[in-house]
Formats: C-alpha cells, sequence, structure tokens
C-alpha cells in the first residue's frame, strides 16, 4: 500500500499558466502578487508564493471571482494516457487511493453531512470497492445507496450500497437515473480523472433533490497518466477553485464552499499553495437551490 500511495505522487506545484486563478484566490483589497515579504514585480511566476500565507482551504470559496465565461480550454482535460479508460480500470485495485488517516476523516465528515437529512438517498460516482461512509446505526439511517463506477468487481465487493451502476463518465456523461432522485451524491479523489466536469456537474444537478448536496473530495495523490492536464500544473488551493468553478458554471447550485477535513490540518504546514500533508483532504459542497 504505500508503494502504491508513493507512486500516485503528489501533484505539481509550479502553474505558470493558470496564473489567473491566483488572481481569482485573493482578496479584493491585494493585487494577486501580494505576500507577506518584500514586494515584488508582478507576474505569473509569482502566485505561489502569495498564496502561501494569506489563504486557506475554506477562502478559497468565500469570495471567489468568477470568470465571466467558462475558462478552460479542451487542452485543459486532455490527458497524458488517451487510451479508453475501459483499458486502465480493466483490472481490480482493492486498495484506498489515499492514506488511511484521511479515509478515517472523509468518513467522519460524512458522519457529520449525512446527519442533515432522514434516510438520505446517495450516489456514489466514480466509486470503487469502499464508498467510505459511515455504518448505519439508529441514529444514522439510510435510504437508497448507489455506487457507480468503471470496474464491476469493485464495485460487488462494496458493502457501503445496494445498488451498482458500471458506467465510464467519461464516455457518457449523462447518469442514468431520473430528476431529484438523491439527496447526496459523492465523489471521493476522482473529480481529477473526468474530462467533461461541466457536463457532469450539470448531470449532478439535475438528479439532486431541491436542497440536496454534492460533497466532492479532493486529495493531493492520483494517477499522473489519467488525471486532467490542469490538475497536474496547479495546486491544492487551485484545485479547490476549479473544482468550485465547476459547481459555478454549471448552474442550479447555491454558490459552492468548501473545507478542510485532513487529519493534523492546524499543524501541517503548507508551500505555496500546497499542503504538505500526506494525508490531506478537503471537500467542495455545493447545494442545489430549494
Amino acid at each position: 500500500v504505500r508503494r502504491f500511495l508513493a507512486a500516485m505522487r503528489p501533484r505539481s506545484t509550479t502553474t505558470p499558466r493558470y496564473w489567473y486563478l491566483a488572481a481569482a484566490l485573493l482578496p479584493p483589497a491585494r493585487p494577486f502578487w501580494f505576500h507577506s515579504g518584500p514586494r515584488v514585480a508582478p507576474g505569473p511566476q509569482r502566485h505561489v508564493a502569495s498564496m502561501a500565507s494569506t489563504v486557506g482551504v475554506a477562502d478559497v470559496l468565500a469570495a471567489p471571482r468568477w470568470p465571466a465565461t467558462w475558462p478552460y480550454s479542451a487542452a485543459d482535460f486532455a490527458r497524458q494516457d488517451e487510451t479508453p479508460d475501459r483499458n486502465f480500470y480493466a483490472f481490480e485495485r482493492f486498495v484506498y487511493h489515499v492514506d488511511e488517516a484521511a479515509v478515517a476523516a472523509l468518513t467522519a465528515h460524512y458522519d457529520e453531512v449525512f446527519r442533515q437529512w432522514d434516510r438520505p438517498a446517495i450516489l456514489d460516482l466514480c466509486a470503487s470497492h469502499v464508498s467510505h461512509f459511515p455504518a448505519a446505526t439508529d441514529s444514522l439511517r439510510y435510504g437508497r445507496r448507489v455506487a457507480l463506477g468503471m470496474n464491476a468487481v469493485e464495485l460487488d465487493a462494496n458493502t457501503d450500497v445496494d445498488e451498482r451502476v458500471v458506467q465510464d463518465l467519461n464516455a457518457d456523461p449523462t447518469l442514468p437515473f431520473e430528476d431529484a432522485s438523491f439527496d447526496i451524491v459523492t465523489n471521493c479523489v476522482s473529480i481529477d480523472y473526468l474530462t467533461k466536469p461541466l457536463e457532469i456537474t450539470r448531470e449532478v444537478a439535475r438528479v439532486l433533490k431541491p436542497g440536496g448536496a454534492a460533497l466532492f473530495a479532493l486529495s493531493n495523490r492520483c494517477f499522473p497518466s489519467k488525471a486532467v492536464n490542469i490538475w497536474l500544473r496547479t495546486n491544492d488551493l487551485e484545485h479547490v477553485f476549479i473544482v468550485g468553478s465547476y459547481f459555478h458554471y454549471a448552474g442550479g447550485f447555491d454558490p459552492p464552499s468548501a473545507v478542510e477535513v485532513s487529519p493534523n490540518r492546524d499543524s501541517t504546514p503548507w508551500m505555496g499553495g500546497t499542503s504538505q500533508n500526506i494525508a490531506y483532504l478537503a471537500v467542495v459542497r455545493a447545494n442545489v437551490a430549494k
């Protein structure tokens, strides 16, 4: 497992092409090249330092300045490995894709959020052999639970759900469910593999009930060959902004928010917008308008 996690290296901290993301992240009173040290000339290479001491995960979506139109190009969602995803996911991987401490933190966060509904119906997108849902108890009871993923063997082993659907969302982003079917849609550290995030996010809005919530968990690990280009070229704080922007441009959602749920988050340093926590985990949430 340790070798597996090591291979899923942290994403790049260098982001020369996406300096406008940093401009959107910083408070309006400060120019995007602001940082805690001496003043420097503005430029796209300076935003990494600027975020180090001024912005945390929760701040990123507190008052974002979205570009007027969808700012991404098709090249941003290209990947190193463009072979069919069914080939990559053809063999099962019965491993956690993040640190076990991060998994425990996510389950604890789910436990808190799920209790906001009585018997919530939940859809887990890009699911595998486990969805990290907390166990049902007398005070936490579930309705319908569905896992949608790429590998049938993995899904069959998932005891967190009672329905399983095999579907490649990059080939077909249309979710096979009726409108307003779910209270919650989760996605655990897989949004970085989706090449049509706007279409999928719109589908998430469609299948959520009024007042329902999308919960997308983000880590600092990935399979680099299958992650989209923009993800590899941006840092952890920018990832929060990017995922928040998907909800913003999709429409149908209230303004998104974000929270860091990493263990030891209060004592783990950041370096230029990138967490140094091996168990880093953030959750971007967006509610469908009631």
